[in-house]
Parts: structure tokens; C-alpha cells; sequence
């Protein structure tokens, strides 16, 4: 079996590299968040550091030339405690990653459960791979509620390198972009309220969604209940003219017309429109009654333009919510929000990756 130490900047990074050197047989023995010490001690960044194995089914070796090896070595073996966990999980990964026996009991339950919450294939395999490591060296008499509360540990160790949390405010313009009918407009009039009401800045809004006159409305009606003004943009002159115009003001939050996700022409026209520079903060909105796959194809369209966070949307509309995890993991993207309802300023919290864990496994805790 082939063992090796992978260090990276996030999980979706050191699959790539797990199944660049090790091929995608490999298995996820453990991971942890470790921290890089930088300049004189200062500036410590958090890295994911991850332990993969690989069973290269090496052709057996003569008992004798085994025998002879041993007497050749004098040198103690490095991690020989690792090594020693490593045998005793190799006949158990070895039959799972070949189709073999099945998950003890309340593992079982737990892959059924990251299935019925639609976790993909290579997410689920990552956690399962670190929840059989955590069973054997526990004793393997876990219960099922025990080893629920270790996914939840995991799924919040592995997000942990992402950014989460609402507005930075370090950013003069905070921007949400996504497909149609996902709620952007009533999701930025949170955000705009949160802003306006409890951390009292001075607030103004731009659209640029002319293609419906009710989301002009829309956005007029929660522009005169805030006191804030609003701009509407028809094309990139506008655009600039409306920036100048406020630039007094601390944030202003620009809104965007929602348009079929697949047409590349519609996010090349955004880019166009909207000058994505160092001053913006950009949320992808996405709604978690979608299919994950189509979350994933969206944020393929739309990273042409940077995309600093995810903003989950009609949180209350599915008791499934693996979707969100997966697109977290996969991409290295964190989330700003999540909301449940149309309700404005409420119905709209800050993600966490506790939250994140809460809603996956059931496990409520803060």
C-alpha cells in the first residue's frame, strides 16, 4: 500500500492532487486542519493537510526475499505508528474500495444518509473514508448517534478553511449575480436592510435588471421603505454615470437581471455591463431546490467573474441539503447567507460551516 501526506489550501485542492499522484482508487485515510507559520511567526495561514493510501496490488515477493529485506534494515521506520493503524485498516479499505463488504452497521446508516442528502459520490467517499478510520481506532463500538456526531465534526473541519459569514464591508460595492427565479433582488433588500438597520450605514441601490419592469418595481418598493435611493443602469455608461453619483454613499448594492443560466452570451453581457474590479464583493445565489448538478453547471458559467461567496436560497422549500455541501467542497467557495422565506429584513441568516453541519446531519449544535 502506497502512503502519502498531501498539504494544500483547501479540500477541493488536495483531491486534485490525491488523484493526480495516486489515481482515483485512491482512499482518504484522515485530514486536519494544520496551521502554516509564516514571516517570524506572523501571518499564520490555515492548510488541509490529508493522508491518502493506494493499494498498487504489487505482485506477492518470495517469503525468503521478504525475510532477507528485514534483516537488511536497520533504520527504525518513520511514523511507525501511522503504518501500524494503516495495516489494521488495509483489509477493510481494500474490500470497500473493491466493492466488498459492506459498512458496519451505523456507518451504513450514515452512507444512507449522505445519499438520501444527495452528496455526491466523491464527497461521500471522502467523509466515509475518514469515518471508518475513526471507527476502528475508536474500538469499533460506536452507535449510530456517535458516529453522526463525527460527521458533523468533519463536515465542519473540512469547511473550515473556507471564507464564511455575510458582507465583509471592506468592499465599496456588494453584488449578487445567479440565475432566474432564485431570489436576488428579495435577497439583496436583506442584505441592503441588515446594512441600513443594524450596522447603520449609508445604503443606495443600482439595478441592472431592465428586462422586467416588475423587478424595477420591486426593487423601488424596498428602495423607499429603506430611504435609500436607486439607480437604474442600461448599459455600461449608465452604469459608470450611477457609481459617481453615489460615491459617497458606504455600500451600494447592485442588483442583476436573472436570465437562463446555459446562455454564456447572458454572463458575457454581465461582465460587459458591471466592472468586476478590486471594489466589489460578488455573491453566486443559488436555491437548494435545484439539482446539484445544475448548481455545479451554473457556477461553471458564472466564474468568468470572481465569485467571493455562495448565497443558498429557499433553505425551507427542501429537507435535502447535501447539494450546498457539495458545491462548497467542490469549488473552495464558503457561504455569506442562507434564507427561508420572503419575509424582508427577516428570514435570511449567516452562514456557518456549524450550520452547514447542522442541517446536513441533523445534529444541532452552534
Amino acid at each position: 500500500m502506497k502512503v502519502k501526506k498531501f498539504v494544500a489550501s483547501s479540500m477541493p485542492e488536495a483531491m486534485k492532487m490525491i488523484r493526480a499522484e495516486l489515481g482515483n482508487d485512491a482512499v482518504i485515510l484522515n485530514s486536519k486542519v494544520v496551521h502554516k507559520k509564516g514571516f517570524l511567526g506572523l501571518f499564520a495561514r490555515k492548510n488541509i493537510e490529508v493522508i491518502a493510501a493506494v493499494d498498487p496490488k504489487p505482485a506477492t515477493p518470495p517469503v525468503q526475499k521478504i525475510k532477507e529485506k528485514r534483516k537488511e534494515r536497520t533504520e527504525p521506520m518513520r511514523d511507525e505508528q501511522l503504518l501500524k493503524e494503516i495495516h489494521e485498516l488495509k483489509a477493510t479499505i481494500h474490500q470497500l474500495s473493491h466493492g466488498g463488504e459492506l459498512y458496519p452497521t451505523p456507518l451504513k446508516m450514515i452512507d444512507g444518509h449522505l445519499i438520501d442528502q444527495e452528496i455526491s459520490d466523491d464527497v461521500r467517499a471522502m467523509f466515509m473514508s475518514t469515518l471508518l478510520q475513526r471507527w476502528y481506532t475508536s474500538g469499533a463500538n460506536a452507535s449510530y448517534e456517535e458516529v453522526k456526531q463525527w460527521l458533523h465534526e468533519e463536515i465542519v473541519q473540512a469547511l473550515s478553511s473556507l471564507s464564511f459569514g455575510g458582507m465583509s464591508f471592506q468592499k465599496k460595492f456588494v453584488n449578487v449575480v445567479g440565475p432566474t427565479g432564485v431570489g436576488k433582488t428579495t435577497t439583496l433588500a436583506k442584505m441592503a436592510a441588515d446594512c441600513v438597520i443594524k450596522h447603520r450605514k449609508k445604503a443606495a441601490f443600482i439595478t441592472t435588471d431592465t428586462y422586467r419592469i416588475a423587478a424595477i418595481d420591486q426593487l423601488k418598493t424596498y428602495a423607499k421603505i429603506l430611504n435609500v435611493p436607486l439607480e437604474v443602469c442600461y448599459n455600461l455608461d449608465d452604469f459608470r454615470q450611477a457609481k459617481e453619483k453615489l460615491a459617497s454613499y458606504d455600500i451600494i448594492f447592485i442588483d442583476t437581471a436573472g436570465r437562463n443560466f446555459r446562455n454564456a452570451q447572458y454572463v458575457n453581457d454581465l461582465k460587459e455591463m458591471i466592472d468586476f474590479n478590486e471594489e466589489m464583493e460578488t455573491f453566486l445565489v443559488l436555491s437548494l431546490t435545484a439539482k446539484w448538478r445544475d448548481m455545479k453547471d451554473i457556477y461553471t458559467q458564472f466564474s468568468i467573474i470572481p465569485i467571493h461567496k455562495f448565497i443558498f436560497t429557499k433553505v425551507d422549500e427542501t429537507s435535502r441539503h447535501g447539494a450546498m455541501l457539495n458545491m462548497m467542497i467542490q469549488c473552495g467557495i464558503g457561504a455569506a447567507y442562507m434564507t427561508h422565506g420572503q419575509n424582508v429584513p427577516d428570514d435570511i441568516v449567516e452562514a456557518t460551516p456549524q450550520l452547514v453541519a447542522n442541517m446536513v446531519t441533523g445534529v444541532e449544535q452552534r
